[in-house]
Parts: structure tokens; C-alpha cells; sequence
């Protein structure tokens, strides 16, 4: 198991929600910020390999897609060639916002943990730049 590579499959799978299309489980037409926008919380957290949510209370067929995304994820990670066992935890919060971000949060079996922030569709780390004016992605949220 690699740590990059539970990254990756976490970034994946969050995006996938972000983006409202939702390909990877065959629904077209959903919208997790607008929904968080329109929530007294502000955002929707989702638990990945539970189904759990919590913020803002998602819509029944938001709800649906999380199910089908939960049920789909053990197939995307054997692509990539690690296990659903190798996460102890994946979650994702989408913020209400003009910038579209969301975090991802992964522990892996060994207790290593990430934090990556993503913004725009597709998600992709902010930029900035270091002390000699180079850009860099930014890692943690």
C-alpha cells in the first residue's frame, strides 16, 4: 500500500462528486456546493467508505449518489491497485462558495493521515509561491 496512491484514489472519488456529473457511478445531474450553499451549515462532509454525512442534510438523490459512490469505491481502488482495508478513514468537505473547494482527508491502516485542499472542477491544489517566487501546490488545507 501506498500513501500517494490512497491520495490519489480519494482525490478521485471527490472530484467526482464535485464535479455534479458523477460518471463514476452513472448519475448526471447532482450538486453537492449548491446544495451546502443553500444549507444553515454552509457545507456537507461525507464520509466515503461509510455513506455518513454531516453539515448540511443532503437531498434524498444526493444521498443515492453517496450510496452508489460508497458502493463503487472498492472497484476504484483494486484499479489502482490497493484495498479498500488499506483506508481507516476518507472524508471529504464541501464548502458553500464561489470557489468550489473541497478537503480530503485520508488515514491510511498505519495511521499516516493527509489533508489536501482543491479548488474549481476539477479539483486541483492551490497555487502560490515560495520565498523565490517559484509556484508550488499547496499540500495541507
Amino acid at each position: 500500500m501506498k500513501h500517494r496512491v490512497l491520495t490519489s484514489v480519494a482525490h478521485n472519488v471527490a472530484d467526482s462528486l464535485a464535479s455534479g456529473i458523477g460518471m463514476m457511478i452513472g448519475i448526471y445531474e447532482m450538486d453537492v456546493f449548491g446544495e451546502a450553499a443553500r444549507s444553515r451549515e454552509g457545507f456537507i462532509e461525507v464520509d466515503f467508505l461509510t455513506g455518513r454525512t454531516a453539515g448540511g442534510k443532503p437531498s434524498r438523490k444526493l444521498e443515492r449518489a453517496i450510496e452508489l459512490y460508497v458502493k463503487a469505491l472498492p472497484q476504484l481502488c483494486e484499479r489502482q491497485g490497493v484495498s479498500i482495508s488499506d483506508f481507516r478513514s476518507l472524508t471529504v468537505r464541501y464548502d458553500r462558495g464561489s470557489a468550489r473547494s473541497f478537503v480530503v482527508q485520508i488515514e491510511d491502516r498505519r495511521g499516516k493521515v493527509s489533508r489536501d485542499r482543491y479548488v474549481g472542477a476539477p479539483g486541483a491544489r492551490p497555487k502560490t509561491l515560495d520565498p523565490l517566487g517559484r509556484i508550488r501546490r499547496t499540500r495541507s488545507a
